[in-house]
C-alpha cells in the first residue's frame, strides 16, 4: 500500500510503527511538524531504514506558539496545507493521522475526501472535549465559544472517518453516539520503543556531564503545558533540599515559570534543562533514581501521557500525580511500576516522593516492575500486525 502516517507532533513511537510499515514493503511518507516545540523521536532517515521509508519535516515560517490561540490557529492552518500538498503529490491510498490540531486534521480528512482516500483518525487526546472544558473560563468565558468550536469539529470528523483508532477504551464513551459501537472503531493502545531505550546505569556519559552521578535525582522529561500543574515539581524540588535535586527536561511558558519559583524560594537543587536529543534518552533516564509524571484532573481520561510509557522502559519507579482513571496510572498502579497520587493531592504527592526516597529496595523493585510490562507490551511486531490489519480493511 502507499501510506501516508501523519504524526504531528513527531513521536518516536509513530515512527517506529512507519519504519516496520515500510520494512513489510509498504511505500510510507511520515510526516510531522518541524516547527512544534516537543520532544521527538528518531526522525532522520537512517542508513539501515527501506527505501520505501520517507520521513519528511513540514516546516512553517515561524515556530509555533503555543500560548496564543489566534497565533496557533494560524500556523495549524499553514501546517495542514502544506501537508495536504505533500500528501497530493504523494498519491497515498490510506492516511493515519494522529497528534494532529484538528484545523489541519480537518484539512487532511477534506483532501482525502476529495481523492477518495481512506482516512483513519488516530485519536491520541480527545482534543475537542479538552478544549471545551480547558477554555471555558478563558478569555472572560468567551473561550467557551472557542471549546464549543472544537468540540463540534472532532465529533464530525470522527464521523467521516473510515477508521478510528482509539489509545484507550477509555475514549469510547465520550465518542458520538453514532460512532461509539461502530465496527470501524478500534483500540490500539500506545507503546514505546524498547529496543531504543535500553537500560543504563546511573553513572553514564550523560549524568557525568551534567554532574548528576551522586545524590537523588528525580527527574520530569517532557512537554508542560495546559494539562500540567508544574507547582508540583516546585513542591517536590523542596521535599528535595538536602536530599536529592529535582530535574526538568522540557521548554515553554512552563520553563519560565519554574525559573521564577527557583528564585523566589531559593531552590538550589532544581536544574532545568532543554528537551534533550533522541540519542540522549536512555542515558538521562538512566540518570534517575525516580521519574515524575503529572497531568491536571481535567484531562481526566482524554489524554494518556506517552512520557509514562517511555518511562516504563528505563527500569525506573515511577511517580505520578494523574488522575487514577487514566490509563497511564492504572498501568503503573496495576503493574507496580511506582506510587500514584491524584493531581490535586499535594500532600499525598509529596508522602510519595518521601516514601521513593527513604526506600532504595522499593525503587529498585518498582522499576523492575515497570520494565517487565514494557518487555511484555512494547512487541512492535505485533503492534504493526494491528495496524496492518486496520489499513488493508
Amino acid at each position: 500500500m502507499r501510506i501516508v502516517v501523519h504524526d504531528y507532533s513527531g513521536h518516536a513511537f509513530p515512527v517506529q510503527l512507519s519504519r516496520e510499515l515500510a520494512r513489510r514493503g509498504h511505500q510510507v511518507l511520515h510526516l510531522y511538524s518541524s516547527s512544534f516545540t516537543t520532544p521527538q523521536g528518531p526522525l532522520a532517515k537512517r542508513p539501515d531504514d527501506p527505501e520505501t521509508f520517507q520521513p519528511e519535516p513540514i516546516a512553517l515560517a515561524e515556530r509555533v506558539d503555543k500560548g496564543n490561540l489566534l497565533k496557533r490557529r494560524t500556523a495549524d492552518l499553514e501546517h495542514g496545507t502544506k501537508a495536504v500538498q505533500r500528501i497530493a503529490a504523494f498519491k497515498p491510498e490510506v492516511i493515519l493521522s494522529g497528534n494532529t490540531p484538528l484545523d489541519a486534521q480537518y484539512m487532511l480528512m477534506r483532501h482525502a475526501a476529495s481523492r477518495g482516500v481512506k482516512f483513519v483518525f488516530w485519536v491520541q487526546d480527545l482534543i475537542g472535549i479538552a478544549a471545551k472544558r480547558l477554555l471555558a473560563s478563558k478569555w472572560m468565558g468567551a473561550g467557551r465559544f472557542a471549546g464549543q468550536f472544537y468540540f463540534v469539529m472532532e465529533r464530525k470528523l470522527l464521523e467521516r472517518s473510515s477508521k478510528v483508532v482509539l489509545i484507550s477504551e477509555d475514549f469510547r464513551l465520550f465518542l458520538p453516539p453514532a460512532v461509539r459501537n461502530a465496527p470501524n472503531v478500534e483500540v490500539v493502545e500506545n507503546w514505546a520503543l524498547l529496543d531504543e531505550i535500553p537500560l543504563r546505569e546511573k553513572v553514564n556519559p550523560w549524568s557525568t556531564e551534567k554532574g548528576f552521578t551522586e545524590g537523588l535525582n528525580f527527574l520530569y522529561s517532557g512537554t508542560l503545558g495546559m494539562k500540567h500543574n508544574p507547582e508540583l515539581l516546585v513542591q517536590l524540588a523542596k521535599e528535595l533540599q538536602g536530599k536529592g535535586r529535582m530535574i526538568v527536561a522540557s521548554e515553554g511558558d512552563s520553563i519560565n515559570f519554574l525559573k521564577q519559583r527557583m528564585l523566589e524560594l531559593q531552590l538550589d537543587n532544581l536544574h532545568l534543562l532543554p528537551f534533550q536529543p533522541f540519542e540522549c534518552l536512555p542515558d538521562m533516564l538512566g540518570a534517575a533514581d525516580v521519574l515524575v509524571g503529572i497531568l491536571e484532573p481535567s484531562a481526566g481520561v482524554f489524554s494518556v501521557p506517552s512520557k509514562v510509557l517511555t518511562y516504563l522502559c528505563a527500569g525506573r519507579p515511577i511517580l505520578l500525580a494523574v488522575p487514577k482513571e487514566n490509563l497511564a496510572a492504572r498501568i503503573v498502579s496495576q503493574h507496580d511500576g511506582g506510587l500514584v497520587v491524584e493531581p490535586g493531592d499535594t500532600e499525598g504527592f509529596l508522602a510519595a516522593a518521601r516514601t521513593l526516597i527513604q526506600d532504595a529496595g522499593l525503587r529498585e523493585a518498582m522499576g523492575k516492575n515497570a520494565h517487565a510490562y514494557a518487555e511484555k507490551t512494547f512487541d512492535i511486531e505485533t503492534i504493526t500486525d494491528k495496524f496492518e490489519r486496520i489499513l488493508k480493511t
